[in-house]
């Protein structure tokens, strides 16, 4: 009779592993509540309970004309302090910008802008990224400001526009054409799951592991580390991807929200957002060791920033440059603008390549660093 091969007796090892941890989580009530019940919680009150105002939009400006009647109706847009403008060429060029999040709205002067004002007929055309509702409503009430102020300058210098002759601003949302709230926050609060279950859960189950001392119980067995690691994370990322569903579908189902993008390439981006936060909770709970520790630090370098600092509740633009610079290291901000892009705008590759790619290199840094930080306790 042949003997087992080495890796069929891993294998066997492994799903071992997971079915005693499996047996854990559903024994557990508050694993049970994190990963199944608090995802619709969550949904239910950011998308009804939430409001929030933002401010500072870069905007493409799109001169069709060169003349000192356009100068000066774009000079409001430049002088104001709730707008930074990026000059373009063409309105293709402004559209791209917008698509991929460059900017987060456009201003538009037609040709013959001069004649038509003289005429009493001119327009200036403002598209907003809608994806953000709170920002788009800004957005356009900070360009009605700026047409205002070109208008009162203008007539403080007598220089006062043809009898009758007025300034139509056409508005236009993108993504997000009711402008509503809820299709901005929805997405987000997936990341929020995702970091209870992926990192906060983990880090408290695991923790509680190494003061039972159940972990190295288990190091006694001819289970290695690193299939230790496997057998215990397993459960949670299945956790975390009914947590995504639930999320998903209640999205759909309570909201109405739009998928725009594919499906597949949100699954993707969310099992590999899921290793980075699993990743985080194994690497903290086996450097402390104890739950009311690694919990502190868990909500401290993952639940909050990625509430505050990875552009779900407050636009990271309007933040403070040092600031800016700090979100860069916490991977919720790469998870954010990846779901934005897929539910409100489609399969923008600009923005979700480059996302993934750092996520991907952060679940594989991670990862390592928690074999490795577990091999050295076992030292």
């Amino acid at each position: 009779m042949t003997a087992p091969s080495p890796q069929h007796g891993r294998l066997r090892r492994i799903l071992a592993l997971v079915r005693k941890e499996s047996w854990q989580v559903v024994r557990d009530p508050s694993s049970v509540a994190v990963g199944i019940v608090m995802p619709m919680v969550l949904l239910i009150l950011f998308g009804y309970g939430l409001s929030f105002d933002l401010k500072n939009l870069p905007v493409a400006l799109v001169m069709e004309e060169s003349s000192a009647e356009a100068s000066a109706a774009v000079s409001g847009f430049e002088l104001s302090d709730y707008f930074q403008t990026h000059p373009v060429k063409t309105m293709a060029e402004a559209e791209r910008l917008l698509a991929d999040k460059t900017v987060s709205g456009i201003v538009r002067i037609p040709p013959q802008f001069a004649r038509d004002v003289q005429n009493g007929t001119a327009e200036i055309q403002v598209v907003v990224n809608g994806s953000d509702a709170n920002t788009a409503r800004i957005a356009l009430g900070y360009a009605q400001g700026a047409v205002g102020t070109w208008l009162a300058r203008e007539a403080a210098q007598g220089m006062v526009l043809n009898s009758g002759a007025s300034i139509d601003l056409q508005t236009r949302l993108w993504f997000n054409e009711a402008n509503d709230s809820t299709y901005f926050l929805v997405p987000g609060l997936i990341v929020l799951v995702m970091t209870l279950i992926g990192a906060l859960l983990t880090a408290l189950v695991m923790a509680r592991e190494w003061e039972r001392g159940t972990f190295e119980a288990l190091f006694v067995t001819p289970a290695r580390p690193g299939e230790i690691l496997l057998g215990k994370t397993v459960p949670y990322f299945i956790l975390g991807m009914v947590g995504l569903a639930l999320s998903v579908i209640g999205s759909q189902v309570l909201f109405g929200v739009p998928l725009r993008g594919s499906l597949w390439i949100l699954v993707t981006v969310s099992m590999l957002y899921l290793l980075v936060a699993l990743g985080i909770g194994l690497l903290i709970s086996s450097l402390t060791k104890n739950q009311f520790i690694a919990s502190q630090i868990t909500l401290i370098v993952t639940f909050l920033p990625a509430m505050m600092l990875s552009g779900f509740m407050f636009d990271i633009r309007s933040m403070p440059l040092v600031i800016q610079g700090i979100t860069y290291i916490f991977p919720a901000r790469y998870f954010v603008s990846v779901l934005q892009t897929l539910f409100l705008a489609g399969d923008i590759w600009a923005v979700i390549l480059p996302n993934a790619v750092v996520l991907a290199v952060m679940a594989t840094i991670l990862m390592t660093a928690s074999l490795f930080a577990t091999r050295k306790k076992l030292g």
